[in-house]
C-alpha cells in the first residue's frame, strides 16, 4: 500500500487540507500532520527554541501545538513514520496561490521543501482565486498531479510547486510546466495603538503588481491552466558565478 505524508500551513482544520486527504486516501494511507493554527508566511522554519507536542485527531491524523509545516514533515517522518520514506510528501491545498516571489514566504512550499530536504519527492498544492470553493474540484484536479509524479517519478533535488485554479473541472485548459513568475510587491507597516496607548505595527501587502508573462505561473493560471513549477534546493545563482568569476578581483590570500 501506498503512503503518503500530508501537511500544509493553514492548520489542521483547514477545507484544503481535508479535501486533499480524501482524496489521497482513495490511493492509499495518508498520514497527516499539521500545525494547529493559521501559519501562513511562516517560510521555512524549524523549531529549535522550544519542544513541540503532537496531538492526535484521528486515525493517522495529528497536529503539532506551535509547530511549523517544516516540524509537521520532520515529526511525521522521524516519529510517526520512524524513518520509513512516504511514497510522496504533499503540502497544501493552501487556501490561495503561492506564486512568484511568495514561494519564499510560504509555508506550504516549505512543507514540500523539507520532504525534498529529507530525500522524498515532494509537491506543494496550492489554490489561485478569490473566495475559493471549490476545495474538492480542486483536490481532484491535485490526485491527476500525483498519479503522474508516481508513475514517471521526478529529478533528484526537485520538488514541485503546483497552483491550481478555482475553477471547475471541465473549465481548466490543462496543465503547463511553468516557471516562476515575478512581481512588484508593495507592502506597508500600519502604526497602531493597544488599549494602553502602546503602539502596534502590522505588516501589509497594498499591491500586488504581478508581470503577466507567458510561461511563468502567474500567466497560466490567470488564463485558466493548472501551474507545476519545479523547484531545486541548489539555491547557487551559477550565471552570477561567471559574471562575478570575470568581475570581482581578489587576492589569493585574505587581507592581500
Amino acid at each position: 500500500m501506498l503512503t503518503f505524508l500530508l501537511t500544509n500551513d493553514d492548520g489542521y482544520f483547514s477545507e484544503g487540507l481535508i479535501a486533499l486527504r480524501e482524496e489521497l486516501k482513495k490511493l492509499g494511507r495518508v498520514i497527516t500532520v499539521a500545525p494547529d493554527r493559521n501559519l501562513s508566511g511562516v517560510g521555512h522554519s524549524l523549531t529549535f527554541s522550544m519542544p513541540l507536542r503532537m496531538r492526535r485527531i484521528e486515525q493517522d491524523f495529528w497536529t503539532v501545538i506551535g509547530g511549523t509545516p517544516a516540524d509537521c514533515i520532520h515529526l511525521g517522518y522521524y516519529v510517526i513514520l520512524e524513518g520509513q520514506k512516504p511514497a510522496l510528501v504533499c503540502s497544501g491545498i493552501n487556501e490561495g496561490p503561492n506564486l512568484g516571489e511568495d514561494i519564499t514566504y510560504s509555508g506550504t512550499v516549505s512543507g514540500a521543501m523539507e520532504g525534498r530536504i529529507l530525500g522524498i519527492p515532494s509537491v506543494a498544492f496550492s489554490a489561485f482565486g478569490g473566495e475559493v470553493k471549490n476545495f474538492k474540484e480542486i483536490a481532484r484536479v491535485a490526485k491527476t498531479v500525483v498519479l503522474n509524479v508516481l508513475e514517471r517519478g521526478m529529478p533528484e533535488d526537485t520538488y514541485l510547486n503546483v497552483n491550481i485554479p478555482d475553477l471547475p473541472m471541465e473549465r481548466i485548459k490543462g496543465f503547463l510546466i511553468t516557471r516562476q513568475g515575478r512581481r512588484a510587491y508593495k507592502e506597508k507597516v500600519l502604526k497602531l495603538l493597544d488599549p494602553a496607548r502602546k503602539p502596534l505595527y502590522w505588516i501589509t501587502a497594498t499591491e500586488f503588481g504581478w508581470h503577466l508573462e507567458e510561461g511563468t505561473d502567474y500567466w497560466a493560471v490567470y488564463n485558466g491552466y493548472v501551474s507545476i513549477t519545479p523547484l531545486q534546493l541548489d539555491l547557487t545563482n551559477y550565471r552570477a558565478m561567471d559574471i562575478l568569476k570575470k568581475s570581482l578581483k581578489f587576492s589569493s590570500e585574505v587581507g592581500q
